[in-house]
């Protein structure tokens, strides 16, 4: 979680304190000295989420952000980034998963190379 903060230039005791705030907002701070290897793939995908915070982007970019997970971790991430936007981040989803577009505010379309908004009449 603090790797983009070493590339920032950001000094090691304001990158454990942002490391530790963001691993809060994704709720691992219990799990600060864990290794990827001893997390499940919701967690590491929640520590994808607190590396992408740590540097306070008005943007986050998320492609296929539940690809990887069952169900339950797979809402589990969903209901963060919805959070995350209602605190004031604009999320940005890449994803195939047609009940996951509902839930966004705003979907656009990309079919055979055309950029379509979609009108939540269509959804």
């Amino acid at each position: 979680v603090m790797m983009p903060l070493i590339f920032a230039g950001t000094g090691n005791r304001e990158r454990k304190l942002k490391a530790n705030r963001a691993l809060e907002i994704v709720g691992l701070q219990d799990k600060i000295k864990h290794k990827p290897n001893e997390m499940s793939g919701g967690q590491r995908q929640r520590v994808s989420i607190a590396r992408a915070l740590v540097n306070e982007p008005s943007i986050i970019f998320a492609d296929e952000p539940t690809g990887n997970l069952d169900s339950k971790n797979g809402e589990l991430i969903m209901n963060l980034l919805s959070d995350l936007n209602e605190k004031g981040y604009t999320i940005i989803m890449v994803t195939h998963n047609m009940e996951e577009a509902k839930k966004a505010r705003r979907m656009i379309k990309i079919r055979d190379g055309q950029v379509q908004e979609v009108s939540r009449d269509e959804i």
